[in-house]
């Protein structure tokens, strides 16, 4: 006698909910469970004209694979989760999207966490994500807490620090210098002849370290007392608005105000025109990011470029090579580069 699957012995109803099989979608297909397996989870091992036929089971009847079960066999769950500090601004997105585009090619899915630039937030969404056994974590910045530290050192899986570099690197890093960004900076508007610097920034470290870099810099020059308006997170127009609001009321204008992101500096542009000031001829303002509503603004925004795409496509090409068992390089500088438009 025929020996009856579990669907059959239940009812309509709780057949209904239960999760169509490996073994069902091969019966029907008329061929091994291993070959649809294959199909799935290893293509190359079967011929094209299977694939597509089992496929066609597949969608029909609206089989879904346990990526669980595969990744305990294979002990690879093929995901790569990805910490951002936020995904309400699109200063990330570019990098983000170049990962998870040569990430998804190699057959790996992304898990977006947003931690809110809070180290704390970060450590418990990576205890969370741990859990889900990921093939591989990428971090933004180099800012995080012992216990995150303590829990990457002890998961053993590769760690890309993405945004920055420094000289304690957990694993990899992929980025650029943030002082770098605040000395270039400096030396550019110095050799235009600019003398009146100051700064506008949201109270981020990556941020506090551009603005750290410009003022070093401009000390070496005897240039003293920039004046600096840092406001809490999140980097929005408003920021920019008070920001500028708070610097027209010191006892002289700035020649230039450099802001923490392009987001604050459209806020700017907005609070001189409505202050009657003209950028760049009374004052200029100089973005970071390189956002494309910047390129939109009137005038349009001079800003910093981060090389985000190549950033992002060396994130994913480090921990691919680390996932293949080959080395990966330390550290990759990604770059930056001075943008300058018409509001400087």
């Amino acid at each position: 006698m025929a020996r009856k699957s579990k669907r059959a012995l239940l009812s309509p109803a709780d057949a209904a909910d239960m999760p169509v099989t490996v073994t069902e979608v091969a019966r029907a297909a008329g061929v091994s469970p291993i070959t649809v397996s294959r199909a799935i989870h290893r293509p190359e091992l079967v011929s094209e004209a299977t694939r597509t036929y089992v496929l066609e089971f597949v969608r029909a009847m609206g089989y879904v694979p346990n990526l669980l079960a595969g990744s305990l066999a294979t002990s690879k769950s093929k995901l790569v989760a990805i910490l951002i500090p936020t995904i309400a601004h699109s200063i990330f997105a570019t990098a983000v999207q170049a990962m998870m585009d040569r990430l998804t090619a190699a057959g790996y899915q992304s898990l977006l966490g947003p931690t809110g630039y809070s180290p704390e937030k970060e450590e418990t969404l990576l205890e969370a994500i741990l859990g889900r056994r990921p093939d591989g974590i990428v971090l933004t910045g180099t800012l995080h807490t012992p216990g995150s530290r303590q829990r990457l050192a002890s998961a053993g899986i590769p760690v890309v620090e993405a945004w920055d570099l420094s000289e304690t690197c957990l694993d990899m890093q992929v980025g650029f210098s943030h002082e770098a960004v605040g000395v270039a900076v400096a030396e550019h508007f110095l050799a235009k002849g600019y003398q009146r610097f100051s700064v506008i920034t949201v109270d981020d470290p990556r941020a506090i370290r551009r603005c750290n870099g410009l003022i070093e810099r401009l000390k070496a020059q005897r240039i003293e007392n920039v004046p600096v308006e840092t406001l809490p997170l999140p980097s929005t127009w408003e920021v920019g608005r008070e920001g500028l609001k708070r610097l027209l009321s010191r006892p002289q204008r700035p020649e230039l105000v450099f802001c923490s992101s392009d987001t604050v500096a459209m806020g700017v542009l907005a609070q001189a025109a409505e202050s009657g000031l003209r950028v760049p001829e009374d004052m200029a303002v100089l973005g970071f990011g390189d956002t494309t509503n910047g390129r939109f603004t009137h005038p349009a925004l001079s800003t910093i470029s981060v090389n985000a795409a190549v950033m992002g496509d060396e994130v994913a090409k480090a921990l691919l090579r680390r996932f293949a068992g080959e080395s990966a390089q330390r550290q990759f500088d990604s770059g930056f580069s001075l943008i300058e438009r018409a509001s400087t």
